[in-house]
């Protein structure tokens, strides 16, 4: 048997197979002697050996020195063509990146929503020049707050592959982008991308364009080598993200034929919590609330009328300031009362998490965090819900000066949720609080709270096979293992997804903790996105490795009970 130490961590060393081939080379069996089958456990050496030789291989591996996973985890051939591949055509997949951040697909903006559809139009054809087949599904119309109706951009649904023998993954991306605006502090224009110092900046950098084409690129990288995918894929790429993908379930659930025989489903729109790479096993969910107070019919003048009205931006103001405490304490009743409990051996994984608390907060600019340690700050951002104040709309924010007292203001908040927060329930707590606070203003302004978007939390299983294989992938690759973490934010289809298709669901993101999503000057590094793309295709045989050694256990387990 291979010793238990080596078992456990599933290490045998590459010169095995070598050293089994030349024992039994060596000490060959008379015909009809007994034999034992031996398995380097991970690898796909098999040699039958007498019971007198297991003895002898048993001391040698001990003998033999293990080093670390890391070393063992090295390229293949095929990797390293793969990986020469991507090095020599970077600068050609920046510039295609470049192309792409150039279209402003901001699906918050009404008068933008041809870009975001001559973004995914551009996508489709290009994923088709893959040799994919593509759908772009028509979805039909969005209301406006105003009444009007706009056409939802289309969402595409490819794929490229239906070998039985191979693993199905299905790839998440969107295009769409937050909003982006010079005179928000950008650097430099939000819809030219610019290098600088090895960093790509620009909109849609790092959430989610550079991940959707790293990954395009790493299939086109196959395709260029003339060799063969390794597994089947699928695409689900839409450009409604940003503002809710509300029609993204119902078509997942009307589109089941195209879903029923996926296998694994990976998503790569968020970041590491660090420099270090991580695999993402859980996020937040959210529910985006506004508050519309409405007093005079008009807008009027503070001259005149201050001091005489019940103003909508005061009453708003003060509603915002019963929301939570000094110490961000939401106060909300009944807000924590479904919050999951933690354990202790949940609590001990936030100990071996690489953060550091300083370059975190020397990155965001601010002062100082609300929690002092380490496993605080990362509780409060993961585990814990929190509230944060958005903004107003309607009132007086340009430069200068105007002595205005608005006659209608909306401000708006969210609520990151956790497990097993429900946003119907967030809802109806918010609202009764809401309207109750109202009313002990004794104001005659009328007052409505809606929920906007309503998103669940999601967890993963970190054991399950494709964790490990994308693990193994960013040793290959970056030459450490990755830290498993959980993002404080929302990625809506990872919850859907998983409800809907009951398939295994991971976050398998390549941005930097510094790459400011949905902030200004918004990046993705030049090192990240090429590695990205190097990561990507890795991931592909590392899953295919892992889901056929996984089929031939059950095979196996199913002979042995027969």
């Amino acid at each position: 048997m291979i010793p238990s130490h080596i078992q456990a961590k599933g290490q045998v060393p590459v010169a095995m197979p070598y050293l089994f081939l030349a024992l039994t080379a060596i000490l060959v069996p008379k015909e009809g002697s007994d034999y034992r089958c031996f398995q380097a456990e991970g690898a796909s050496c098999y040699s039958l050996v007498k019971p007198d030789i297991f003895k002898l291989l048993n001391i040698l591996l001990i003998m033999l020195p293990l080093g670390s996973e890391t070393a063992k985890l090295k390229p293949s051939g095929l990797l390293d063509r793969i990986f020469s591949h991507i090095d020599l055509h970077q600068d050609e997949f920046v510039q295609h990146l470049k192309k792409w951040l150039a279209i402003p697909s901001d699906s918050s903006d009404p008068q933008l929503r041809g870009e975001v559809t001559r973004m995914m139009k551009m996508a489709a054809d290009e994923i088709t020049s893959l040799g994919a087949m593509v759908q772009l599904v028509e979805m039909g119309l969005q209301e406006l707050n105003s009444g009007e109706s706009i056409p939802e951009p289309p969402v595409i649904l490819a794929e490229i592959g239906r070998d039985p023998a191979k693993p199905t993954v299905c790839f998440y991306g969107h295009l769409d982008v937050q909003p982006a605006r010079m005179e928000d502090g950008w650097n430099t224009d939000p819809y030219t991308m610019t290098e600088i110092n090895g960093n790509l900046y620009a909109r849609g950098a790092t959430d989610n364009k550079g991940p959707v084409l790293a990954w395009l690129h790493a299939v086109e990288t196959y395709t260029a080598l003339k060799e063969d995918i390794p597994v089947n894929l699928k695409f689900l790429i839409e450009g409604m993200e940003e503002v809710g993908s509300k029609a993204l379930e119902k078509l997942i659930k009307d589109r089941k034929e195209f879903f029923s025989n996926i296998d694994y489903i990976v998503i790569s729109d968020n970041v590491w919590l660090s420099r270090k790479p991580a695999l993402t096993y859980g996020t937040r969910g959210s529910s985006y609330f506004f508050i519309e107070v409405e007093g005079a019919k008009k807008d009027l003048h503070s001259g005149t009328f201050g001091g005489i009205t019940h103003e909508a931006m005061g009453d708003l103001v003060a509603l915002l300031g019963k929301l939570m405490d000094s110490s961000g304490r939401i106060l909300i009743p009944g807000i924590y009362d479904n919050v999951a409990p933690l354990t202790e051996e949940e609590k001990k994984l936030y100990e071996n998490i690489e953060f550091d608390l300083e370059e975190h907060k020397n990155n965001t600019g601010v002062a100082k965090f609300r929690q002092v340690t380490k496993e605080d700050v990362l509780l409060h951002l993961w585990r814990y819900p929190s509230l944060s104040i958005h903004g107003i709309e309607g009132a007086f924010y340009a430069t200068g000066s105007k002595t205005v007292i608005p006659a209608k203001v909306i401000g708006k908040f969210s609520i990151r949720l956790v497990p097993h927060m429900r946003n119907d329930l967030v809802e109806t707590q918010v609202v009764k609080y809401l309207t109750d606070e109202f009313q002990k203003l004794k104001s005659p302004n009328k007052l409505k709270v809606m929920m906007e978007i309503g998103a669940m939390p999601w967890v993963a299983d970190i054991n399950d096979p494709q964790y490990e294989a994308a693990r193994r992938a960013v040793i290959k690759v970056f030459g450490e293992s990755p830290d498993m973490i959980r993002d404080g934010s929302t990625i809506p289809l990872a919850r859907m997804f998983q409800d809907v298709t009951k398939k295994s669901v991971m976050m398998l993101p390549i941005g930097g903790a510094d790459d400011g999503e949905h902030s200004q000057n918004e990046k993705i590094s030049r090192s990240n996105y090429i590695k990205g793309t190097k990561l990507f295709a890795t991931f592909f045989l590392e899953l295919s490795e892992v889901h056929r050694r996984m089929q031939d256990q059950k095979l196996q387990q199913k002979l042995a009970g027969q």
